[in-house]
């Protein structure tokens, strides 16, 4: 279990590198609201919402290793869908995650495994 301070600051830093990183991928700014149906996102045939779908059921870990292992890290639509899904991760009670064996650590390592093999790395130093 993490401390509530840790939490927030975790929860702030993926907010954080969302919005920088859905602004740099698609030339437009990011607001915590849902994406609008006409925007379906996808990677690579499976779609933003059934991995959401699989991620309110408890299948975490399973929908980020089917996103990180179809994730085609030149195609943008599919980068933005990845970061949309761990942005809906953080917005998931501690609880839920615990319970499903997933933190938001998690979350943020896998934003910063696209940082890195997207080649987005200079606008996040360490």
């Amino acid at each position: 279990m993490i401390y509530e301070d840790e939490k927030d600051y975790l929860m702030r830093m993926i907010k954080e590198m969302v919005r920088v990183l859905f602004s740099l991928l698609l030339g437009k700014q990011y607001t915590q609201v849902d994406v609008a149906p006409e925007n379906k996102y996808s990677v690579s045939g499976t779609d933003l919402d059934d991995l959401k779908k699989m991620i309110d059921c408890g299948k975490i870990n399973e929908a980020e290793n089917l996103l990180l292992e179809n994730l085609n890290y030149n195609h943008k639509e599919e980068l933005a869908a990845a970061v949309l899904f761990y942005e809906y991760i953080s917005r998931q009670e501690e609880s839920f995650l615990e319970a499903h064996e997933y933190s938001l650590e998690e979350a943020m390592d896998g934003l910063k495994q696209i940082v890195k093999n997207s080649g987005y790395e200079e606008f996040f130093p360490q």
